[in-house]
């Protein structure tokens, strides 16, 4: 048995509650080593990883490395909240009793560690000193050295963050398991991701990839965070945050906002100012991912970004896409790379979207570590990066990274948006005053599906708050939590719905989107003040076409805007049908979301 005792003595962790679930689960996994880790400790790890094989170097200071072909993705059908009580069982939480859940984890952990080193990761999702920050900390314990390496960039690590934090801290326990025996997909699949958080306990086996792996990110910072918020006061949402200054007026504002899947939010998020615009407005980033929110003692609306780095999609990810998050992986940075192709040679990496591909095939390898140049010609095309490989990278290393993105105290919120990927029917943006007509527009929020995937063209995935895959109680409590947060708050900010993606009836896209984005964000800030009045539809308050800035966009996107400055009624109409539908799946919804449902189903009758 390792003298887990002495172990946690030299490295001065001195939390007795800390100390006391350490040993228990050594003792549990049969780990043959313990080790606590920090920040201070990344360099002595890359190489560790580096001479084990488990990372490759990708050029100066950046490195590479691959998960097993079967584990490359969150498996959403595999992650369950689990609490003592049944009542917390919403439509999307995939809810199971954690008298189940624990006794299987904790069989399933038994033994699966013998002959590794348990890493002890004590962490914390927030600055220090954030009025959040009891629920912010956390000890991951991991027998995997890359999700060591990766949670150093994704959060605060090391003793001095838990020490004085008594029994405050989230449990938070990542075995790997035997990723080639685990029956992944198949009806014998051992894997489980189970978030018990009425116990504040996270138990996660059998990956070691993303966010089934690094437990501070998705696990803590949205499941348990969303559940802790619920009962303590606060909301935690899938939301991404920026901050714009007006140069000219000096007055700067700060929008966050949900985005389901491929519907652009890392793109807005780390965002630049068209080149037109760039001498009058300034845009900074928090973060891409999640946002903690709560009012402050002055009754504003206030949040931050629990993360310290970002854990990016990399495919299309480019110059013009994402500028910001390119140079935020040059050499020098530490970034590390997952899942896209590899030059032994040359020691470059490539994606699908970074560019053109390259010709000379020497030395380059898929993401499965397949020889691209031995290919069989009917494999020529196959993905050379898997489509969720991803880039790690600290938020240090993001150029226009705000200057108070560490301010304990968070910044104001002025703005919360929604977007989906709608073809019709949404306009460019649309803001909503009513604080229970912009939750109930966040709970009807939504993709537009595939006829390939859903047999419906053009029928919204709803996605609420595009938190469906990180619900962690019921919807109806959710959206009751919501208003009555929004609610506590004495200013409130505007709400609001963009939507980048409208195509004409030649399939093209309406607007030219990425930076060009800033401008309906400004817009609805000048709304906010009073500035500009916009024109009131059934839907919401949509910009008068002379409101926007429309300075340096080209003569194509002009004569498109009337179209994404109106609403389709019959259209909407239909939509409402499809939103009554979706929310009926949630017994219990606020009287008031219904309400707001019916007032806007009433204003396009009245159309």
């Amino acid at each position: 048995m390792v003298d887990v005792e002495r172990t946690l003595d030299e490295a001065g962790l001195t939390n007795p509650h800390v100390r006391e679930y350490v040993a228990h689960w050594a003792n549990i996994t049969g780990a043959e080593r313990v080790e606590v880790v920090s920040a201070a400790d990344d360099a002595r790890l890359i190489q560790e990883a580096l001479d084990a094989g488990e990372l490759l170097p990708a050029g100066e200071g950046r490195y590479y490395s691959r998960s097993y072909y079967k584990d490359t993705a969150r498996a959403e059908e595999r992650t369950i909240v689990a609490t003592s009580n049944e009542a917390d069982k919403g439509v999307y939480n995939n809810w199971k009793p954690a008298a189940e859940m624990k006794p299987k984890l904790v069989e399933l952990m038994t033994g699966a560690s013998v002959g590794k080193t348990m890493y002890v990761i004590p962490y914390l999702m927030s600055p220090k000193g954030s009025p959040v920050e009891k629920f912010a900390a956390g000890v991951e314990l991991t027998d995997n050295r890359n999700v060591v390496l990766q949670m150093i960039r994704m959060s605060r690590v090391g003793v001095e963050y838990i020490n004085d934090l008594g029994n405050d801290f989230v449990r938070a326990v990542h075995v790997t398991g035997d990723l080639e025996n685990l029956g992944q997909g198949t009806p014998d699949d051992k894997r489980y991701f189970v978030t018990v958080a009425d116990e504040r306990t996270i138990l996660h086996f059998g990956s070691s990839y993303g966010g089934n792996a690094l437990l501070g990110k998705i696990a803590h910072g949205l499941r348990q965070g969303a559940y802790d918020g619920w009962k303590n006061g606060f909301l935690v949402e899938q939301f991404m945050l920026l901050g714009i200054t007006d140069k000219q007026t000096g007055k700067k504002y700060n929008i966050c906002g949900g985005f389901p899947s491929a519907s652009g939010k890392t793109n807005l998020a780390m965002t630049l100012a068209p080149d037109a615009l760039g001498d009058r407005y300034y845009v900074e980033f928090y973060g891409d991912d999640i946002a903690w929110i709560w009012v402050g003692d002055d009754g504003k609306l206030y949040g931050m970004n629990p993360e310290n780095g970002v854990f990016g999609v990399a495919k299309d990810t480019n110059e013009k896409t994402n500028p910001t998050a390119i140079d935020s992986i040059v050499p020098g940075t530490g970034a590390i790379f997952t899942n896209v192709a590899y030059n032994t040679v040359t020691q470059e990496v490539w994606w699908e979207g970074r560019g053109e591909k390259p010709t000379d095939l020497n030395g380059w390898e898929d993401w499965k570590g397949e020889v691209i140049a031995d290919r069989a010609p009917e494999n020529a095309d196959d993905p050379w990066a898997h489509p969720n490989s991803r880039f790690t990278t600290t938020l240090a290393n993001v150029p226009n990274v705000a200057k108070d993105f560490e301010a304990p105290e968070g910044v104001e919120i002025h703005g919360i948006i929604f977007g989906g990927r709608t073809r019709d029917r949404e306009p460019l943006i649309r803001a909503i005053k009513d604080v229970a007509e912009g939750v109930y527009d966040g709970l009807t929020l939504g993709a537009e599906a595939t006829a390939a995937a859903d047999g419906l063209e053009g029928v919204l995935r709803y996605d609420p708050m595009s938190m469906r895959p990180f619900m962690s109680y019921s919807e109806a409590d959710y959206a009751a939590h919501w208003l009555e947060v929004i609610g506590r708050a004495t200013t409130k900010p505007i709400f609001a719905h963009v939507n980048w993606f409208q195509r004409g009836e030649d399939g093209r896209f309406l607007w030219p989107g990425y930076r060009e984005n800033l401008r309906p964000l400004n817009w609805l800030m000048q709304f906010l003040n009073g500035e500009v009045e916009g024109v009131q539809t059934a839907v919401g308050v949509l910009p008068k076409r002379e409101e926007l800035n429309l300075e340096g966009l080209d003569e194509q996107t002009l004569a498109d805007l009337d179209t994404i400055l109106s609403i389709d009624v019959p259209r909407w109409q239909q939509e409402m049908g499809f939103r009554e539908k979706h929310l009926a799946q949630f017994e219990g919804l606020p009287e008031e979301i219904w309400e707001a449902h019916r007032r806007v189903a009433k204003a396009l009758d009245e159309a």
